[in-house]
């Protein structure tokens, strides 16, 4: 059944990523009437998420930053459609690396390095940095259930040279690379919620205490990897920039979760900058004290 739904499914996909731009972002507006108004997708989860993050605003304000955010959701939604068939040049029109100088630094230091990015603005093609990278570039992520369409994502990601890896996949992964002496660079999404029984630092998010994701701070402090932050910017409907900030060039040297810590603060950053931009429908604050 999973077969038939993905071999019934890809060609309308591959048709939708065929649509020049304006035409697609009709097709998004389509999508928001029905996701938003029609299904009401994890509307109650959004709201919810919303006004624990932001309860300085009013009803209406929040409101407007959940509407915005639909909006976006459905435009990233086709966009990663859209890399099926974009091409690079396309892409670096689109996405540009502003001072992509910072993270060509930290390779001529010859260490591996670990990305920590949020699930903000255009993560999915953050994917592109790997048309610029000498490292060999590995993006974490949780495997898809349907086989079919976690191969289809896979494929998406190897046209800009991104090699993805499961969660499960990525420390023995680490330590193959390491073993060869193979300098890499490994993409974390660090404000996922981790799961408390793997659980070691607690802080504030957003002003609500919130288990903490240490994975991507720990493995660099273990295999001494460089760490470095991905801030993405929306600059209007189907552009984004994307600016570097070195979080740790020294990682041993750095009192225990201040690395992840300061990723957190910078995420918050981005939230309070424009939150309709964030990805509201993540149980971020579902395990909270």
């Amino acid at each position: 059944m999973r077969f038939i739904i993905y071999v019934i499914t890809y060609p309308f996909l591959w048709c939708v990523s065929m649509l020049p731009f304006p035409i697609l972002y009709l097709l998004s507006d389509f999508i928001y009437l029905i996701v938003y108004h029609g299904i009401g997708y994890r509307k109650k989860i959004v709201r919810e998420n919303i006004a624990l993050a932001l309860p300085n605003l009013s009803e209406q304000e929040r409101l407007t930053i959940e509407k915005k955010f639909f909006r976006h959701l459905c435009d990233i939604f086709l966009e990663m459609i859209k890399t099926l068939s974009i091409s690079k040049k396309e892409m670096s029109n689109r996405f540009v690396f502003t001072n992509l100088e910072v993270y060509k630094n930290l390779e001529k230091k010859q260490k591996s390095i670990a990305i920590m990015m949020a699930h903000y603005a255009s993560y999915e093609w953050a994917v592109s940095i790997n048309s610029y990278v000498d490292f060999e570039a590995y993006g974490i992520y949780k495997k898809i259930n349907n086989p079919y369409f976690d191969k289809l994502v896979r494929d998406i990601r190897l046209k800009f040279k991104a090699k993805l890896i499961t969660t499960k996949e990525t420390i023995p992964k680490i330590i193959e690379n390491n073993k060869l002496n193979k300098l890499c660079t490994y993409g974390f999404a660090s404000d996922q919620t981790p799961r408390l029984q793997s659980t070691f630092h607690w802080r504030k998010f957003m002003g609500i205490e919130v288990p903490v994701h240490t994975g991507a701070e720990m493995l660099a402090k273990k295999y001494n990897m460089n760490v470095i932050f991905i801030k993405i910017k929306k600059i209007k409907r189907g552009y984004y920039e994307a600016s570097f900030e070195v979080l740790s060039e020294n990682v041993t040297q750095v009192p225990s979760y201040k690395i992840s810590d300061r990723f957190m603060h910078l995420v918050e950053q981005q939230i309070h900058e424009a939150p309709e931009y964030y990805l509201w429908t993540h149980k971020r604050w579902k395990h909270r004290r």
